[in-house]
């Protein structure tokens, strides 16, 4: 018996715009007539195949007793053009065909079924099923070889491609094209542009056709290749193919010329379209999202929407959600969620995904959780946009879990995954989270992905390992903008200004430009290295030499260059000169070095200021009240806590963590919750006497209130860090060094202890605090007392 297969409900499909073999015409083998019932049935499954009811056509197929190569085919043919949903039956029943040995498979069944395990990137049933071609001797046969090299291409096994491609007897247009999209898709510019030009000098009867251009031109909108793709654009009039194929070559040229940021050429294409499609619409406003026009691309989406709903697909209104994410404009994305409900669309896993994206960005997690809950088709894009979401928000942690709930989902990350995950471990600054990441993606084989090499840099060189981060930057295939700021900002943070001076020179030696940013990290580098002389003439440089014209942040740098340096009355000086009207930030920089100096008038100076534009934070409050707490002015310093509480602004507790194994250990100040504080507190304690005997002094100005001397340094010696670094004392080897995060800026006091720590404990100890990285070493710290 022929075995029989499940019958499946299906809705119609559009006419597949691919190539496909000719028509197939058989000659009764035998000179009896087939029962004039079958030759009933086989007209009726034919009839349902061509308007697409496959259930009816699988109904029928099934009463047929003893179906010919015919019938299987166009069951075949009919499943395998319907996608990856429906490409399973066609390889069951071509398994089917195969069981049934009076009917074996010809040059037209082949095809058919290696487009089914090209949709399902089947490689294992593909190549079981070239090994039967062969043994037909139909491997060679045109629409069998070209079906093949689709097939190996889409699951990159380009070798074979090339083998199947160099074996085939004679070519036509269509083997050509899937050679060249095979190396598109695969992003091999080069390969791609090569068998164009082998196409042409091959035969002259050969000419590129639409297929080859919308193959072709995604290549030249990723490498951003504008000439080329113009050269495309010309020879597609010369050639008519806006005529015959207008919607897909107009859209591929529209979506090429978004992506190389020349809109004006985008619009004027799509203006010129007799016909246009969702594609269309979607490929438009995407190109006004790409190049951060976000205003326009909702326009042009409300224009899109006036025109009929017939426009409405989940790739427009992805489109237009990341347009609401980037404008921050939640009501209209609110109402975009309420529409793809109406119109169906709201299970489509593109839209869900851009609906999640836009949740997360605009801040609002509990929604963009329980959307994420409640799609019922998750990919790696929805957990990656959940993930960047909450490391977006500071939920580094939430992040991890979310991660680790997507490999027990055995849902492959990517590298947007990866880019996203990799700056939590940078917020925690947990090495060994970090490196696990750094593995993971060495594994998966996009290690050498710029994007996960910049991220690498930025997490290794805020996990305390500077060293690292210059070992990925220097391997690295490319280095764009962003990997020479982060690694120069890296430098900064560590204190090493004279390494990040160095690195910048370096950077103009190798022809790269530097940007804005570049300058931000600069000065801020020579900031924290002390270093103002040179700060002052990279500033100089930065708008005389590279003609970029400073905006806030240059300026908040050097005010913070220029005060922390001990220039006050210059800092002050340059703020009342600024073309820019100076914001809180600038003022805050200026009152941060009046709280380092002990200058109080000026302090109080600066506070009025920072009172008139409004404080933005609890840390202007804080600072002001430390001065006022330094100089034993107690009754100043409540009455600024006072009216810190009256503006609602609440001081964060000071905390720190350190790493032990993987496994992260909070702690706040004066805290006893840690199971081994009894240990903690002795040790600390036992610190305390041993550093006394060589010195040490508290500086109680660090206290806020007005305590006895005693409580004062009790405050003092329970502060968070001191806690981390006894638990990392008590718990690490000696020869491992002590790594602390605090989400604040570390106090003198603690700073002062922390170096003696590293005398009578001989450990070496790193603390990152809210500003920068502090190495200590025999009793010694890399910021040279500059913080």
């Amino acid at each position: 018996m022929r075995p029989r297969l499940p019958a499946t409900k299906l809705k119609p499909a559009a006419a597949p715009t691919h190539r496909q073999p000719p028509p197939t015409t058989y000659r009764l083998l035998s000179t009896a007539a087939a029962p004039s019932d079958e030759c009933g049935l086989q007209q009726q499954l034919d009839a349902h195949v061509a308007r697409g009811n496959l259930s009816l056509a699988r109904h029928l197929f099934d009463q047929i007793p003893d179906p010919d190569v015919r019938a299987y085919n166009a069951l075949i043919r009919a499943y395998s053009w319907r996608g990856p949903g429906l490409a399973a039956y066609a390889l069951n029943l071509y398994r089917a065909m195969l069981q049934d040995r009076r009917v074996p498979p010809d040059k037209y069944t082949f095809p058919f079924v290696l487009k089914a395990c090209s949709a399902l990137l089947d490689l294992r049933s593909g190549r079981a099923i070239h090994s039967h071609a062969a043994r037909a001797g139909l491997h060679t046969d045109l629409f069998v070889s070209t079906a093949l090299i689709d097939l190996y291409m889409k699951c990159a096994f380009l070798c074979h491609a090339t083998n199947v491609f160099d074996q085939m007897p004679a070519r036509d247009a269509v083997a050509w094209n899937a050679m060249l999209a095979g190396y598109a898709l695969h992003g091999m510019y080069h390969h791609a542009l090569a068998y164009l030009l082998r196409m042409q000098d091959h035969d002259a009867r050969l000419r590129p056709n639409a297929s080859t251009l919308v193959s072709l031109l995604p290549l030249l909108a990723q490498q951003r290749a504008l000439s080329q793709g113009k050269s495309v654009h010309a020879y597609s009039v010369r050639a008519c193919l806006h005529d015959k194929d207008g919607v897909l070559v107009g859209t591929a040229l529209l979506d090429m010329y978004a992506k190389c940021g020349h809109l004006h050429y985008t619009c004027r294409v799509f203006e010129a379209m007799a016909d246009k499609n969702d594609v269309t619409w979607s490929a438009l406003i995407g190109g006004f999202v790409l190049c951060n026009r976000m205003v326009e691309a909702f326009r042009l989406f409300k224009e899109m929407l006036a025109q009929g709903l017939c426009f409405l697909s989940p790739t427009s209104v992805a489109s237009a959600l990341r347009a609401c994410a980037n404008l921050a404009d939640l009501h209209i994305g609110e109402q975009l969620h309420v529409l793809l409900a109406k119109s169906g669309l709201h299970s489509d896993l593109t839209a869900g995904n851009s609906l999640l994206s836009m949740y997360a960005k605009a801040g609002l997690i509990d929604e963009a959780t329980e959307l994420f809950d409640e799609m019922v088709v998750k990919d790696t894009v929805s957990y990656s946009a959940l993930i960047s979401g909450y490391v977006q928000n500071g939920m580094a942690d939430e992040a991890f879990l979310v991660f680790r709930k997507m490999q027990a989902h055995n849902v492959e990350p990517d590298v947007a995954t990866m880019v996203s995950l990799i700056p939590a471990c940078s917020h925690l600054a947990a090495l060994q989270h970090g490196k696990c990441s750094h593995a993971s993606v060495i594994v998966r084989g996009i290690a050498s992905e710029t994007s996960i090499c910049n991220a690498l840099i930025d997490m290794y060189a805020k996990c305390g390992r500077i060293d690292l981060s210059r070992q990925i930057f220097d391997v690295m295939p490319a280095q764009d903008i962003v990997s020479w700021n982060t690694m120069i900002a890296g430098y900064g943070i560590h204190g090493l200004g004279k390494e990040a001076t160095a690195l910048f020179l370096d950077m103009k030696n190798r022809a790269c430009e530097p940007d804005d940013v570049t300058f931000i990290c600069l000065i801020s580098a020579c900031s924290h290295s002390g270093l103002v002389t040179e700060g002052k003439r990279w500033f100089h440089m930065m708008e005389q030499r590279y003609g970029i014209t400073p905006r806030m942040e240059h300026y908040i740098g050097m005010v913070d260059l220029l005060a922390r340096g001990g220039f006050l009355d210059e800092a002050y000086q340059f703020i009342q000169s600024m073309p820019l009207k100076a914001d809180v930030r600038v003022w805050g920089a200026l009152l941060g070095a009046c709280r380092v100096h002990k200058n109080i008038d000026l302090g109080k100076q600066v506070a009025r200021m920072i009172q008139k534009l409004g404080a933005e934070g609890t840390g202007n409050f804080v600072l002001l009240s430390n001065i006022f707490s330094a100089a034993g002015r107690f009754d100043e310093a409540a009455e600024v806590r006072i009216l810190q509480k009256e503006k609602g602004f609440k001081k964060s507790p000071g905390c720190s963590w350190i790493e032990i194994n993987g496994s992260l250990h909070a702690f706040i100040g004066g805290d006893r919750s840690h199971p081994q504080s009894p240990q903690i507190y002795e040790e600390l304690d036992s610190i305390l006497v041993d550093i006394q005997k060589l010195g040490y002094q508290a500086d109680t100005s660090f206290v806020l209130q007005d305590l006895e001397d005693e409580e004062k340094e009790k405050a003092l010696l329970y502060h968070s860090e001191k806690l981390a670094i006894a638990f990392g004392i008590l718990t690490l080897s000696e020869d491992k060094t002590i790594f602390v995060t605090k989400n604040l800026r570390v106090c003198g006091d603690c700073h002062t202890v922390i170096k003696y720590m590293t005398l009578v404990r001989k450990r070496a100890i790193i603390v990152r605090d809210a500003n920068r990285f502090h190495h200590f070493k025999n009793g010694q710290c890399s910021c040279g007392d500059f913080w």
